[in-house]
């Protein structure tokens, strides 16, 4: 089944609903609470529209460069005018004196006031879509972690990319928002999340297998080696030389992701980014991003202790596509 085939991604507006025709939204629950349920997952109208959101973004930045020029439209100023708003309180909510190292408890205290302040937030994204507010705001609450565990990992991660791909659906963002969904927005959530994750010292969530790219992202990594397809120089062996990412890291989202793990990771590479290690030695970019939706799937949303936690409501539907 080809996955892009159900969704082509961002909505021109007129598309915005394919699941079943309610008029209503629904705030967003779980829905798979076995192992037995992923079957329902996989069949449902949330991976297919997810999974399509994923790769027409993939296609979209094939070859762009992060300074390449692209519209901005008012919704994606509105969201980079969210995301300064969380960073801003990081820096409002310092870290406390505690006797763990990991897992700093502040972090609560700005998970609280996201918490209170989510749906604000979102309406002054979508102000003329308030109906759909309570819902798409459940996606963002999701996005940064949980407050419990002080952990992040790559299901709040799949939360974000869910609360963009809900905004599509809505018609908020649009076909010609594409490249600013992941150049301005998504590159923007990175930037807070690794201060999250450096201020709060959050765990990665679940416990990391030797498959993990890193601790806490992957879409990066995928739209970030097909930003790399078919450049005349740099190849996949590149991004393990230091000059070339210090150099090349304000064009490339794969090689700042590479960067933060060199700031955050001591010792010989190989070891602390065995995958990461082994895809340099992949021929070519477009094989690397191939590989990584594959394993994308396979690794994170096949998985159950991942999509346990995703919640289903009407934009994002539990409802199987119809074959």
């Amino acid at each position: 089944m080809a996955d892009n085939e159900h969704h082509p991604g961002p909505s021109t507006g007129d598309d915005a609903e394919k699941g079943p025709a309610a008029p209503g939204f629904i705030l967003p629950r779980k829905e798979i609470s076995m192992f037995s349920d992923m079957g329902k997952w996989k069949r449902s109208h949330a991976y297919a529209d997810y999974m399509g959101f994923i790769l027409t973004l993939n296609e979209d930045v094939k070859g762009k460069k992060l300074s390449c020029e692209y519209k901005v439209s008012e919704t994606v100023e509105r969201l980079v005018v969210l995301l300064e708003t969380l960073d801003r309180w990081i820096d409002e909510t310092p870290p406390v004196d505690q006797p763990s190292r990991f897992g700093n408890t502040a972090y609560r205290k700005w998970y609280a006031k996201l918490d209170q302040e989510a749906e604000a937030l979102v309406a002054a994204v979508i102000p003329t879509d308030s109906a759909a507010v309570p819902e798409i705001a459940v996606y963002l609450k999701e996005a940064v972690g949980n407050s419990t565990r002080i952990d992040y990992g790559t299901g709040h991660e799949a939360a974000f990319a869910a609360f963009l791909c809900c905004l599509c659906k809505v018609g908020a963002l649009r076909v010609d928002d594409q490249t600013a969904i992941i150049f301005n927005v998504f590159d923007r959530y990175l930037e807070v999340m690794r201060k999250l994750q450096k201020t709060y010292r959050m765990e990665p969530a679940g416990s990391q297998g030797v498959w993990g790219l890193d601790d806490f992202q992957f879409l990066p990594f995928i739209w970030g080696s097909s930003q790399f397809i078919d450049h005349p120089t740099l190849e996949p062996r590149h991004f393990l030389d230091e000059n070339v990412v210090n150099e090349h890291h304000q064009d490339y989202m794969f090689l700042e992701c590479i960067k933060f793990i060199n700031e955050m990771k001591t010792g010989p590479f190989a070891e602390h980014s065995n995958q990461l290690w082994n895809i340099s030695g992949v021929p070519t970019w477009s094989k690397v991003n191939q590989g990584l939706i594959k394993m994308y799937k396979a690794e994170c949303l096949e998985k159950f202790p991942v999509i346990q936690h995703f919640k289903f409501g009407s934009l994002l539907s539990i409802q199987p596509v119809k074959s």
